[in-house]
């Protein structure tokens, strides 16, 4: 029997964040984080693209808007003080046609209500900021987008804490025991509090506590490929996304290091970790994943069916480059390599009503919290997030 305060499943930013949080407020907290995996961030924290979004595509009364902003700006600063790695080129949002410039203006007056520094600007001013991208008569220029190396912001947190907190690694959640106590695969843990950060597998953990019991988290595999040239771009290029999902389509970043890529794709993965071939392959899942998605598919929820078929498509890599070729002036094909290490997107479902949830999702029960929905912008924003889930279990502990 181990025993401790707070117990937080999963070592990925948001359940390090957390940690840092509670371990900042109270120092001589007990806090015992646990890892499936033998190390921090293997899932989709390790696997980001690194991206700080600044705040301007959310709906100004959302979590996320609420917390991008301000992550964005902690997150920012943390870097700086800690001397990690970080590309302050700022991003470009392009329009390919007089449809999409309605997108853009819609994005800059969400930006202006989330109190975004934004600026809208002309084709003239965008081959200024960078001679290659390519708009339809205006574009947005958003100077506090930046990227970091998320191993290297991991690495920091998970390596700043004393004592009082421990990251057990290779220790798998099984089953709740009883109100306060769980069952790993090697120990029974006794805690005062749990937090479930526990990323693809947050729904199953939350519903043994029995919340979340009509969500279910369907798995996006995003797919990059690196481009073989620094010099392409000098910002980070959007398209100006659908704004109905909360995927923001095939786009150039502009890596920590210099280094350009394009992507990512969000194609229906068909169990949760399945980034190559049969890897990791569990049937259960399969089965769950593959009987939603045929819904999904049949009803044409969030117009799910174009989705696939598109996505699917970009397994072609000819295919998945034009995605991107609209954006920019020049391209060179032959310029691209190999497809770059493969995430999964954990994507909240309701089951009531087959679509997805657009914004962060946290559910409570008496001793047990949990973020349930922690999809893109959870990065960014794991540190204003991260200040939420303390404040929520400060209170359930009465703290």
């Amino acid at each position: 029997m181990i025993k401790t305060d707070i117990v937080i499943i999963g070592a990925g930013i948001m359940g390090l964040a957390v940690a840092r949080e509670l371990h900042h407020r109270h120092p001589g907290l007990r806090i015992i984080l646990l890892e499936k995996e033998d190390t921090f961030g293997h899932h989709a924290s390790g696997r980001n693209s690194g991206i700080l979004h600044a705040g301007f595509y959310y709906a100004p009364d959302s979590l996320k808007a609420k917390f991008t902003v301000e992550g964005n700006r902690l997150l920012t600063e943390y870097c700086l003080q800690h001397n990690l790695s970080i590309n302050r080129c700022g991003k470009l949002v392009v329009a390919k046609d007089e449809e999409e410039l309605k997108g853009i203006y819609e994005l800059k007056n969400r930006g202006d209500k989330n109190g975004v520094h934004l600026q809208l600007i002309d084709e003239l001013e965008l081959s200024q900021l960078d001679p290659n991208a390519k708009t339809h008569c205006k574009a947005i220029y958003s100077p506090t987008t930046s990227v970091v190396n998320p191993k290297e912001v991991l690495s920091q947190i998970a390596t700043g804490f004393n004592n009082s907190v421990s990251i057990l690694y290779n220790e798998k959640f099984i089953q709740r025991k009883d109100a306060h106590s769980i069952v790993t695969n090697k120990n029974t843990i006794q805690y005062k509090h749990l937090i479930n950060c526990a990323g693809l597998y947050a729904d199953k953990i939350g519903h043994q506590y029995g919340v979340g019991k009509h969500y279910a988290l369907i798995p996006f595999k995003g797919l990059y490929l690196e481009y073989k040239d620094r010099n392409l771009i000098q910002k980070h290029i959007y398209p100006v996304p659908n704004l109905k999902n909360p995927f923001l389509g095939v786009h150039f970043t502009k890596m920590a290091d210099g280094r350009v890529k394009i992507g990512p794709t969000a194609i229906p993965a068909l169990w949760r970790e399945n980034y190559q071939g049969l890897s990791r392959f569990n049937l259960g899942e399969f089965i769950e994943i593959f009987r939603y998605e045929t819904k999904l598919f049949l009803r044409n929820s969030f117009n799910f069916r174009d989705l696939a078929f598109t996505e699917i498509k970009k397994y072609y890599k000819k295919y998945f480059i034009k995605q991107a070729a609209h954006l920019v002036k020049k391209l060179e094909e032959d310029k691209f390599g190999d497809y770059l290490t493969p995430g999964i997107r954990a994507q909240l479902l309701d089951t009531r009503t087959m679509k997805l949830e657009m914004d962060f999702v946290v559910e409570q029960e008496d001793t047990s919290t949990h973020v349930l929905n922690a999809v893109s912008p959870a990065f960014t924003s794991s540190f204003s997030f991260g200040k939420c889930i303390a404040d929520k279990a400060e209170r359930v502990m009465k703290m």
